[in-house]
């Protein structure tokens, strides 16, 4: 299956993709990666079930990269870390990064002044006939999933904000480009690279 919902888990996440970026640089222990998420409670969630989906879903998305972004998550600047949380996200949700290649670059073309919720819903239909395995989302998820796709292009510099839309240029940080050039990820290079 191309198209996964489980990015509804959350948006960039970019704090929290600090700490566990820290704590996979350092190479800690089972034990200690337990004591640091769950005694500590280090990403200061509510709930150890909250910590374990988030702890999840970051690791997942750091996994696919090389130690050398995981540094720039950790140590980067706010805008560094951020791009290189957004890198990140795209390898991991095709979801995400076909939105980005397949809409957003082309409503930039069109010099649209904002996105709107029709585009996603459309979007997800496409989707749809382009991969048969990912059924029918429910009107929920659906909105959940959109919700999570536009609160990260607002992070990522693609829109305003989630209230109006409205599209501005987003300049990606150039050391994470240089690392995207670097590995080869030229399907992340693509999505992420959308603004005039």
């Amino acid at each position: 299956m191309r198209y996964s919902a489980d990015i509804t888990t959350g948006s960039l996440k970019v704090a929290e993709s600090r700490v566990i970026a820290d704590l996979l640089l350092r190479g800690v222990s089972r034990q200690e990666w337990d004591q640091a998420l769950y005694a500590d409670n280090v990403l200061q969630t509510r709930s150890q079930e909250t910590t374990k989906r988030l702890s999840r879903l970051i690791r997942r998305r750091l996994a696919s990269m090389e130690s050398d972004l995981w540094r720039l998550v950790r140590d980067g600047s706010g805008a560094t870390a951020t791009h290189a949380c957004l890198a990140a996200a795209v390898k991991c949700s095709f979801l995400l990064g076909d939105f980005l290649d397949l809409v957003v670059r082309n409503e930039y073309r069109a010099y649209s002044p904002k996105l709107s919720n029709k585009l996603w819903e459309d979007y997800l239909v496409d989707c749809r006939n382009r991969d048969a395995e990912m059924g029918d989302l429910s009107e929920t998820t659906r909105d959940r999933l959109r919700s999570t796709v536009f609160q990260i292009l607002a992070q990522a510099g693609y829109i305003e904000n989630t209230r109006t839309l409205k599209f501005q240029s987003a300049h990606i940080d150039q050391q994470v480009l240089k690392y995207l050039h670097a590995h080869e990820e030229k399907y992340v290079l693509k999505c992420i690279q959308v603004a005039p």
